[in-house]
């Protein structure tokens, strides 16, 4: 029997308190975004009657976020159903706590008042925007934004490996940064062999409900921009709500699933072995890299002599 050694154990507690730190923003995701609201609510109480009557109206729309908000929550909810034991060989389980103590939260006031409440608030941020991921991914409403960034990517691969030329499933396409998995499923689709990799927890919850669990199209709403309060023409638009996924991408699964995978993990790490891939195919993945020539060069190792690289991106460096 081998034994574990210090490094290991000590990876193993950061993983296991990653993990559940993740946990707890989603399910935080509520508490966290009322506060925005009783803040509004708190200021407007202050003021004299005769000003908050003109906000009324205004009052009206606070309420209207609150139930978006509550619609939102019980999707947030169903993505983290059951991810203690979403990675195979892996549970990360704490006998059904989930650190609630640790935050200091009081249900009552809906108010986070430990020293961890400006973490919190940062994961819940990163919530709020998987919501908005997920209308860009998975819904009508983000179609517009998919043929600018998805297709050319897409248009490259049919081109490259035409279907009378290439036994497609041969074809061995790895995604990098693939988010909640769009992309890696619409190259699947296509007949290819394709593995989406990503690294963001709060990325794989999402991607794990959505490609596993969603049979239906169309069949959740989520209010992805409740939280913005800023950039709307008018407070209609803030509670705009998006049904997903515009395909159900579950129902699809079995066809696809001996084509299909998501790896988790670091892409530097879990990608070493050389001469692997026939393509890899970034979308606004090179920025999120603190050493872009790192990343350049391993692209270049794990592809096999003459294999492809196709990138669109990026626009924004998140490392300057």
């Amino acid at each position: 029997m081998s034994s574990i050694g210090p490094t290991e154990e000590i990876d193993e507690v950061k993983e296991r308190a990653h993990f559940q730190a993740v946990v707890n923003a989603f399910k935080y995701y509520k508490l966290c975004s009322l506060e925005r609201i009783h803040k509004s609510e708190k200021i407007i109480s202050m003021l004299p009657p005769s000003d908050q009557k003109r906000l009324d109206k205004y009052r009206t729309y606070l309420t209207k976020f609150k139930r978006c908000l509550d619609v939102n929550n019980d999707v947030v909810h169903l993505i983290i159903k059951d991810v203690d034991t979403m990675f195979e060989n892996v549970d990360h389980s704490t006998n059904g706590s989930h650190g609630t103590e640790n935050f200091g939260c009081n249900y009552n006031n809906c108010e986070i008042t430990s020293l961890k409440q400006h973490k919190m608030q940062h994961d819940v941020e990163k919530v709020q925007s998987v919501l908005k991921n997920i209308v860009r991914d998975w819904s009508a409403a983000g179609s517009g934004e998919r043929e600018q960034c998805y297709k050319p990517i897409l248009d490259e691969l049919e081109a490259r490996y035409p279907r009378e030329e290439h036994c497609r499933s041969s074809v061995r396409v790895l995604v990098p940064g693939a988010g909640l998995g769009r992309l890696a499923w619409e190259v699947a689709g296509r007949g290819f062999s394709c593995q989406g990799n990503e690294f963001s927890l709060f990325m794989l919850f999402a991607s794990n409900f959505i490609l596993n669990k969603c049979v239906e199209a169309n069949s959740y709403t989520v209010y992805p921009w409740v939280h913005q309060y800023v950039n709307h023409l008018t407070c209609e638009h803030q509670t705009l709500g998006v049904s997903f996924p515009d395909v159900p991408p579950a129902a699809h699964h079995q066809q696809q699933q001996q084509h299909f995978s998501i790896a988790a993990g670091d892409f530097l790490k879990v990608y070493t072995e050389p001469d692997e891939w026939h393509c890899v195919a970034t979308c606004f993945f090179i920025d999120c890299a603190p050493n872009v020539i790192e990343f350049i060069e391993r692209i270049y190792n794990i592809l096999r002599p003459g294999g492809l690289w196709v990138n669109l991106g990026p626009l924004l460096y998140h490392y300057r």
